[in-house]
């Protein structure tokens, strides 16, 4: 049997484990949709989407449309199979999937139709959830309602971070999707409507989404706050007249000292101690160490 043909769409470093599991397997990736390069850092130069870098170095066509429906002619000419979607960023509209005769399969780190949206991972941390997991799903017009083929939960023990789940469910849904991808193309895997009227949603996230407000929130909420957004948008805190990233920290049940310089007192008479910060000069050290140079000065 021939194999199949296939587009990846796809910008994030989440994206990457898929696609390289997509080139490795039985199927034939016949470009690689991502948005275009980014200026990024200090020097603003131009960076390029993870899963170009891999398709470049695979001799692996690459567009990089500011529309999406800009590909449609270049779809007509490679005459994909069928496409998958990880973390691409932009809504496909319903001309782009119906140019792929096995419509486009779509990984999405949440146990849909929970977490719709673009950060389920962060969303699940915060709130402080007990399980989340992996969807493979069709992808549809409306924002991560298609119908799922399959499911795989995760128990959580409430001290994961944002950069451990990422990671974790980046190979975890890679391999969910490659392994499984034949079986949905040959219609040997059915999928399973979403029942709409059990779903959530969560949104883009900004810088300001990372301020902590102790006045406001309880030390959990702070806790769960700061392992959510430990890489974007990182959680900033008023700290000794500082405004200061923190890193890490831990809750202090029923403590009742007050004069401990990294134990600051949150809602509800809850106490939250700084383990973990990024200094004023940029460098992330432990609280204790932070608190000696500044006493030395």
């Amino acid at each position: 049997m021939d194999k199949y043909r296939i587009v990846f769409f796809g910008t994030e470093a989440f994206s990457a484990p898929t696609l390289e599991l997509l080139i490795k397997s039985n199927f034939e990736v016949v470009a690689v949709i991502t948005k275009p390069d980014t200026l990024r850092g200090r020097g603003h130069k131009l960076e390029q989407p993870a899963v170009k870098k891999i398709a470049l170095a695979n001799n692996i066509n690459v567009l990089q449309p500011n529309k999406v429906t800009e590909i449609l002619p270049e779809l007509s000419k490679m005459q994909p199979d069928i496409g998958v979607l990880v973390s691409y960023g932009w809504i496909i509209p319903q001309s782009v999937i119906d140019a792929f005769p096995e419509g486009i399969v779509n990984g999405h780190p949440s146990l849909l139709p929970k977490y719709r949206g673009p950060s389920p991972i962060e969303s699940a941390i915060t709130n402080g959830d007990r399980e989340t997991g992996v969807s493979i799903m069709q992808l549809s017009r409306e924002m991560d309602a298609g119908p799922v083929y399959l499911q795989e939960k995760s128990v959580l023990n409430g001290s994961e971070t944002q950069s451990e789940l990422y990671e974790k469910f980046a190979k975890r849904g890679a391999e969910l999707l490659t392994g499984n991808l034949e079986k949905i193309s040959r219609g040997e895997l059915k999928p399973i409507s979403q029942n709409d009227t059990d779903a959530t949603y969560c949104r883009l996230l900004s810088k300001e989404d990372g301020i902590l407000d102790p006045v406001l929130m309880t030390a959990d909420e702070c806790e769960r706050k700061i392992r959510a957004y430990q890489v974007w948008p990182k959680t900033r805190l008023n700290f000794l007249g500082e405004n200061l990233i923190v890193t890490r920290a831990k809750v202090l049940p029923n403590f009742a000292g007050d004069s401990w310089p990294d134990v600051i007192k949150c809602k509800d008479e809850t106490t939250l101690q700084i383990v973990e910060l990024v200094a004023p000069s940029g460098k992330k050290m432990k609280t204790a160490d932070y608190l000696r140079g500044v006493r030395s000065l």
